[in-house]
């Protein structure tokens, strides 16, 4: 294996991935060629020898070909190499975000039930910490089960409860979008680097970011601080052509920066996750010369659609391979099986269709996609994925609350509270204190509105209009 080029073209899941692919496509190369830098640079021998270190803890924990182990790591060297890992031992690997809290990490557990639990010895990272000190510990969990699937990975993708949300893809999926990307041209390839802004637990960073960077041997930077200043001076400290990856949170971060280093290694930024704003593109290629690229994608699939030269804008363009339609206004796309393990939902996937629920039209002369919005209850916050749903369901069980209404606006989510005092403070205290306990920082209202009651219909179902909510609260 010398470079991507060499893995064939396929269809997704048309092969099966070769038991030494961590091996063959993410860690071969150079010993002395770099690789990440997470502070420091690491080059190919230290990674492996890291990655062996790793696999030797797992080991004694009990891990084995077959069965199943939990990260709950931040962005670090140590969760790359706990991950990688995991994938050479022949294990499946669950990713739980680390800003997760111990209940819904309980939760999740409980609901996978995976043979090892791999936490740091070390506490959590700083706020606006691009990266941590890890120190991986794998605890092996009394009431694990082996993988009952073939699946390398196993996401969670907007929260700990219920069965829809948990995604399942195999080791030649993965291969099959670096394939992908390795056909783009526009992507990161050998002789650049990448700065990447996206959390490495989510299938952009993962994917399109972490495994794409050392298959494509294109050394990956994650910066210090998550800060304008920290991203603009990890893109000026070396002098490779740079690609900056992340969510248009970040691009909105970058184009409104007031002063800014000259940057001539910087060819482009790219950005997945949410819509972008209509002014968004050219306000960031005012400011740095450069595109602003943009992608559509699923932790279901990887990536779907790119337009990677911000040329087309709104559209973009299936990635190779991907067969999208347009079904009554959703986006539909072909695929050989279910990403959901053990779940039966014609609604999700039917007929070898993955239903996407997002919103969208199909060009019928070029093939290009228009993403329109999400048609369910799942929204994106600075790229992380809320079901608004968990989010109501986890207010309408505290015992200060009667019933709950929880929408998306402006880009935030707003709770409409009733309870037996709407206009306590202590009420409303108590709430927010029972929400840090309950979920993670992205998943919380930004605003709490308290009611005697809320408003209904006239068949009594509860009314979720932001407008007649918001009339209701004056």
């Amino acid at each position: 294996m010398t470079g991507s080029s060499s893995l064939p073209a396929q269809p997704y899941e048309a092969a099966e991935a070769p038991h030494d692919w961590v091996d063959r496509y993410l860690l071969a190369g150079p010993a002395d060629q770099e690789c990440l830098r997470f502070g420091a640079p690491v080059d190919r021998a230290t990674l492996r020898a890291l990655v062996a270190e790793q696999a030797a803890r797992l080991a004694a924990a009990g891990l084995r070909r077959g069965g199943t182990a939990a990260l709950r790591l931040a962005p670090s060297l140590g969760y790359v190499a706990a991950l990688l890992a995991c994938w050479q031992l022949g294990a499946q690997a669950v990713l739980l975000d680390h800003r997760l809290t111990d209940r819904e990490v309980a939760l999740a557990v409980e609901r996978l039930a995976p043979e090892v639990l791999v936490e740091s010895a070390h506490g959590p990272a700083a706020a606006l910490r691009g990266f941590a000190e890890t120190d991986p510990v794998p605890v092996a969990l009394p009431n694990g089960r082996p993988a009952a699937t073939g699946h390398a990975l196993v996401q969670l993708s907007s929260g700990s409860t219920g069965p829809a949300k948990v995604i399942a893809r195999t080791a030649a999926d993965l291969l099959r979008e670096l394939d992908c990307y390795a056909r783009l041209e526009a992507f990161p390839k050998a002789g650049g680097r990448v700065v990447l802004l996206s959390s490495v637990v989510h299938v952009l960073g993962l994917v399109g970011g972490l495994l794409n960077s050392l298959y494509a041997r294109v050394p990956l930077t994650v910066p210090a601080r998550m800060t304008t200043a920290g991203i603009l001076a990890a893109i000026a400290a070396d002098d490779r052509p740079t690609t900056v990856i992340g969510v248009p949170f970040h691009a909105e971060l970058l184009a409104g920066a007031t002063s800014a280093p000259p940057l001539p290694q910087l060819r482009r930024m790219i950005v997945a996750g949410e819509l972008v704003r209509p002014g968004l593109p050219a306000a960031f290629t005012d400011r740095y010369g450069v595109p602003l690229g943009t992608m559509y994608g699923m932790t279901e699939l990887g990536v779907i659609a790119t337009d990677l030269d911000g040329a087309l804008h709104p559209e973009a363009a299936p990635v190779h391979g991907m067969d999208v339609r347009e079904d009554g206004g959703e986006l539909h796309i072909a695929t050989a099986a279910s990403p959901y393990p053990g779940l039966t939902d014609p609604t999700r996937w039917s007929d070898g269709r993955l239903h996407t629920r997002d919103a969208g039209r199909v060009d019928p002369a070029t093939g290009r996609i228009t993403v329109l919005g999400r048609r369910d209850s799942q929204v994106s916050i600075g790229g992380l994925k809320v079901d608004l749903n968990e989010v109501e369901h986890t207010l309408a069980a505290l015992p200060e609350v009667r019933e709950a209404v929880v929408v998306f606006v402006d880009g935030a989510i707003e709770a409409y509270l009733a309870t037996e005092s709407a206009g306590t403070a202590d009420r409303a205290d108590a709430v927010r204190e029972a929400l840090t306990r309950e979920l993670a920082a992205f998943k919380r209202p930004r605003q709490l509105t308290f009611l005697p009651a809320l408003p209904r219909t006239a068949t009594g179902k509860l009314v979720r209009d932001t407008a007649a909510l918001r009339a209701a609260a004056l």
